[in-house]
């Protein structure tokens, strides 16, 4: 007889019945067995599964003490002997998303139990978690509406999981994309299948490339600036330039924020008042000579000749791995920003 899974289901203070907005700050408890969406979960599981506690923490108490909630997670899973969690779904709400993806990712780490979410496509917490291993996420809408459409996805995926049954790709499961490749033999040969998906696509039939290629939106070139030698420029840099000490918790990989900083009154970058964060190079030779990624002295070379003046900041982001979504929102808040300073043009400089 199959050992039957043993889930833990994390729910926020509105799903968990608790209230609202209201009750945003209620610490964190645990109940026995299922809570609200969890009564829904219990009868999809069906034999095969238990959602043996239910964790409820309010968004805002969760983000204020994340450590100390995620300690007392851990601890329930190995007290119940958990197999699998499953968070929300949290929909389009973006502090139940993050506290949903660090859920998933502590347990996944710390104790290595697999997880499952479930967010909108615009969650900002979707570019966040989703390639982190032992975190898969199902796509829902923008609504709590769609819980009875995606639970049924989730328990039986949770099942999979919690069996140790082989989890198909993103496809084939429906769950978003993680960025993971996995080995697998196929019996067709490689030429073979490149051949069949040619004709197809040259006889204008349908077919699935194996590896995705992402899509780039075409962007239209903005009008050339009236007058250079008048203008006020700004400066931005995609290598995580950012205050010593890293202020602002730039990560390496995979951005989620960008910042504005001052620059130095006398245009000077000294490298013991500035470091780089970035993943994607060699940053020792930028560390010694931050020149190399905020030119401030080209710049100044130039300025009251080839262009008017330079602007009283510059803006940092780290460019490695950052999805596109994250860097068109980053790139419509950095023009009002520049708007707002009565910025010019913007120069882009090299990584």
């Amino acid at each position: 007889m199959a050992v039957k899974v043993h889930i833990l289901h994390y729910l926020n203070q509105f799903f968990g019945g608790i209230g609202g907005e209201e009750k945003a700050d209620v610490p964190s408890e645990i109940r026995r067995g299922p809570v609200g969406p969890g009564i829904a979960l219990k009868k999809l599981l069906g034999d095969s599964a238990e959602v043996v506690s239910t964790v409820i923490c309010g968004d805002n108490y969760f983000n204020d003490n994340a450590a100390t909630v995620l300690d007392q997670i851990a601890a329930a899973c190995q007290q119940d002997k958990i197999s699998v969690l499953i968070a929300g779904p949290a929909f389009n709400a973006g502090r139940y998303g993050f506290a949903c993806g660090e859920v998933c990712k502590a347990l996944a780490e710390r104790v290595g139990i697999p997880a499952v979410t479930g967010m909108f496509e615009e969650n900002p917490a979707l570019e966040t978690y989703r390639k982190h291993s032992g975190i898969w996420i199902f796509p829902t809408s923008g609504r709590a509406s769609d819980m009875a459409a995606v639970l049924p996805k989730m328990a039986h995926f949770a099942v999979k999981l919690g069996s140790r049954a082989e989890i198909g790709p993103a496809h084939e499961e429906g769950y978003f994309p993680t960025g993971r490749r996995v080995v697998r033999t196929d019996p067709v040969r490689t030429v073979d299948r490149a051949f069949s998906m040619l004709m197809a696509k040259l006889s204008g039939k349908p077919f699935e490339t194996e590896i995705a290629i992402e899509k780039f939106d075409a962007v239209p070139p903005a009008a050339p600036v009236a007058n250079l030698k008048k203008a006020r420029v700004a400066v931005i840099t995609t290598s995580g330039l950012v205050p010593k000490g890293n202020p602002d918790h730039f990560r390496m990989f995979n951005a989620t924020q960008w910042h504005k900083y001052r620059l130095p009154a006398d245009h000077v970058l000294r490298p013991e008042e500035w470091e780089l964060i970035h993943g994607g190079f060699n940053t020792s030779y930028a560390q010694k000579n931050p020149y190399f990624v905020l030119p401030l002295d080209a710049l100044n070379a130039v300025v009251g000749g080839a262009y008017g003046e330079l602007a009283d900041s510059f803006y940092s982001i780290t460019g490695v791995g950052t999805s596109l979504k994250t860097a068109r929102e980053a790139g419509r808040e950095i023009a009002a920003s520049m708007q707002q300073d009565q910025v010019d043009a913007a120069l882009l400089v090299a990584t």
